[in-house]
């Protein structure tokens, strides 16, 4: 089974801190983020796990070599020369990660007890093209949802929205994006989009027809370390708690 470990930000908002070291290797409780998001994608049974470098790419390129997992394969997809968001991140790893089975996306910044063996049988019954982890948290942006079907988009703070289907925004459920997704390698014939663009972009576009899927989950041991206090807050969630991410 295989992952994408999505890993390459500049983590602007956690300056100074990112200032010498990548977002990825933020410590907490005592282990860098991405050691987080490697073991919970291995003990859900994940074997080769791709991660994408820019932002001090030398640093996280000898991290990732000198990561020792029996039966663990990793490898690099370098974007040292231009950054590519999340859709073209996994666009540029097309090749590292097509192998006509679903794979995990997990961006490096989030910790949570997600069941992701239970999301990805979910997934795998669902038929679905791509699988979002998601809750009923307070957020900025929502994926909306009908019937289990990805409808729209919402941006609280400026009100721009987005409908993909022909539902009228009161049917449809908010739910924030939990940062892991799985997809279904078929998404690759499906877009000729290159260069650097959002993945959430591609999901609304391929929405109308396509069948893209919540798996909802408890927010109660989830949070995503994109600033210094949030930081804070998810260090403090994983030191009293950190049976639940093992």
């Amino acid at each position: 089974m295989r992952a994408m470990i999505l890993a390459a930000g500049k983590g602007s908002r956690l300056k100074p801190i990112t200032d010498k070291i990548p977002k990825a290797l933020v410590p907490i409780a005592g282990r860098p983020l991405l050691v987080w998001a490697a073991e919970k994608l291995i003990a859900a049974g994940v074997n080769s796990i791709v991660v994408n470098v820019h932002h001090h790419a030398g640093q996280l390129k000898h991290f990732i070599s000198e990561l020792d997992y029996p039966g663990i394969e990793f490898k690099v997809s370098d974007e040292s020369g231009s950054l590519l968001d999340t859709g073209g991140a996994i666009m540029h790893a097309k090749h590292l990660l097509d192998n006509r089975e679903p794979f995990y996306v997990y961006n490096a910044d989030v910790v949570s007890d997600i069941d992701l063996r239970a999301m990805f049988n979910t997934h795998k019954r669902s038929g679905a093209l791509v699988t979002l982890a998601v809750t009923s948290r307070k957020s900025s942006r929502y994926f909306l949802w009908q019937n289990g079907q990805l409808c729209g988009w919402k941006n609280e703070l400026t009100g721009q929205s987005i409908i993909t289907r022909n539902n009228a925004f009161t049917d449809c459920i908010p739910m924030a994006f939990s940062g892991i997704h799985i997809i279904d390698p078929k998404i690759f014939t499906l877009t000729a989009k290159t260069g650097s663009f959002p993945i959430n972009e591609l999901y609304l576009e391929l929405a109308a027809s396509e069948h893209i899927a919540p798996f909802a989950h408890s927010k109660q041991f989830w949070a995503d370390t994109g600033t210094p206090e949030k930081l804070m807050q998810a260090e403090k969630m994983l030191r009293n708690n950190r049976m639940k991410f093992i």
